[in-house]
């Protein structure tokens, strides 16, 4: 699905997080995971998950791989589940907003 870049900007650390919630993630593989929802290039998650590990949302770890160099994976800390917990009340409130206001003005035009 084509998205315009700055919603994609704006959408990709709650979509990190959440999918990191679910299940620790290494970079690849969430790039992969949100790539199924927004079409997004790799190289655009790994700036989030430097920022997420920089402000403690995140803490990482090391795993061997049968396929190369270790993988780094990632993990939500207890302040990134406060924080995602957050994020996803703010979205919820703004999305429902944008859709009634949506709905209003298609309302009026008719």
């Amino acid at each position: 699905m084509e998205v315009n870049p700055q919603f994609k900007k704006g959408v990709l650390e709650l979509c990190c997080l959440f999918l990191i919630q679910k299940k620790d993630c290494y970079g690849y593989e969430l790039a992969n995971q949100v790539s199924k929802y927004i079409e997004v290039a790799e190289g655009a998650i790994y700036p989030v998950l430097r920022r997420l590990v920089k402000e403690e949302y995140c803490s990482t770890y090391l795993v061997e791989s049968n396929e190369g160099p270790s993988r780094k994976y990632y993990q939500l800390t207890v302040k990134g589940e406060i924080y995602l917990n957050e994020l996803i009340s703010e979205w919820n409130n703004f999305t429902d907003s944008v859709s009634k206001l949506l709905t209003e003005e298609e309302a009026e035009n008719e």
